[in-house]
């Protein structure tokens, strides 16, 4: 749920757990009803243009780069090789951006069901699209449960599920038929990246209900990695790694401590710490 107060105020109000999150708006700058969600784009006065679908906030200028910095570098870093790259959601193609600071990334797919998203991000977020025209991406907008039924077997080395929450369009995605779908057509030690909502409300429901399903869909290892997030419900997210001939729960440190990327959040550091889990957290998964 959510609602605009005197006009000045967004708020998405998180009923479940009895908390909400405001932003102060200056201008709404698009309200769009596609065929598949509702999507706003507000001016905000210290956070930048805002993204909202469906009542709930997707994204902002100001700490966007936390999130999409998490779900992508830790699980690059984490592949011994990754060449193929495929993203299903992240339409708002700040993913597709960290995935192609990657030189040795040959080639990355984003599948969005949504093309807005993208026009949107295209019209108001200039910095997340910088990348599009680079000649190894690919963007595609069609469901992506189908574009993964359709893949050849073992054709991927890292795949990204950079989804909404799992209601609506983006229900599918938590599903363990998909994760099945998605170990089919990873390489032996391919590894998958899912965003899996907050540690502090989720821990015990959709975060340890991924990570079984993961494992019943014959990932080897999961590892769930935890990180700030302002904007979204409790301000704290994370997102959750599988692999299939890989171990998650290690990754590639000379090379994250080595990398020339200018990035703002993700480091060898940051990315040893959210693998060391908070003691609720590791009762919650137990």
């Amino acid at each position: 749920m959510s609602e605009l107060r005197d006009d000045q105020w967004f708020t998405e109000v998180f009923d479940s757990h009895g908390s909400a999150f405001s932003l102060k708006i200056s201008e709404k700058l698009l309200d769009v009803q596609s065929e598949y969600q509702h999507l706003e784009v507000y001016a905000t006065e210290t956070y930048g243009n805002l993204m909202v679908l469906d009542g709930c906030v997707m994204l902002t200028d100001r700490d966007n780069f936390l999130y999409h910095e998490m779900i992508a570098h830790p699980a690059l870093f984490t592949h011994p090789a990754p060449k193929r790259v495929v993203i299903i959601g992240g339409g708002d193609c700040g993913t597709l951006k960290e995935v192609l600071r990657h030189p040795d990334v040959e080639k990355v797919t984003q599948i969005d069901i949504d093309e807005e998203v993208t026009k949107a991000a295209e019209r108001f977020f200039p910095a997340l699209v910088e990348a599009n025209d680079d000649p190894r991406a690919e963007l595609l907008f069609a469901d992506g449960v189908k574009w993964v039924d359709d893949a050849a077997d073992e054709s991927i080395d890292v795949l990204i599920i950079d989804s909404t929450d799992p209601v609506g369009p983006a229900e599918g995605l938590f599903k363990t038929d998909f994760l099945k779908r998605c170990h089919r057509i990873l390489k032996a030690d391919g590894v998958m990246v899912q965003q899996s909502e907050s540690p502090l409300y989720h821990s015990g429901s959709i975060i340890r209900e991924l990570r079984h399903d993961m494992r019943e869909a014959g990932f080897s290892s999961v590892a769930t990695l935890p990180f700030p997030q302002p904007v979204y419900p409790s301000g704290w997210w994370s997102v959750t790694l599988a692999g299939k001939g890989t171990n998650v729960e290690t990754f590639r440190e000379e090379a994250a401590a080595s990398h020339e990327m200018p990035l703002q959040y993700y480091t060898v550091d940051a990315h040893r710490g959210a693998l060391a889990l908070p003691p609720f957290m590791r009762k919650a998964f137990a």
